[in-house]
């Protein structure tokens, strides 16, 4: 069976949004993993769950890449957040299945 388009906005059903969540996570990871070796990039990835429960990833040790973008001084060169990066991926002509909603209302959740 093929994939299909879904609407990004809250799962309501409890199960089904933790097996998003694992699903997802995964996805995520494999992407800062493959972002990291391809473009020679250091990558902390820090993840809450609705459950207070948090997931890391860091493509080298995840307590240095913490300490070393806590002791930045400088303003980052980008700063993103749901609200944000949804209008750039809009901009760009979407962002394939799982194109945003425009009425979203949990854009900065």
């Amino acid at each position: 069976m093929g994939r299909r388009r879904i609407s990004i906005k809250l799962i309501r059903d409890q199960r089904n949004r933790q097996v998003t969540l694992g699903k997802r996570k995964l996805g995520l990871m494999k992407k800062a993993y493959e972002l990291s070796v391809l473009c020679g990039c250091e990558i902390g990835l820090v993840i809450f769950d609705s459950n207070n429960n948090h997931y890391l990833f860091g493509s080298h040790e995840i307590g240095s890449t913490m300490h070393r973008f806590a002791q930045c001084a400088d303003e980052p060169i980008e700063s993103h957040t749901n609200k944000t990066i949804k209008r750039l991926v809009n901009r760009r002509g979407g962002g394939g299945r799982g194109d945003a909603d425009e009425d979203d209302d949990d854009d900065d959740d």
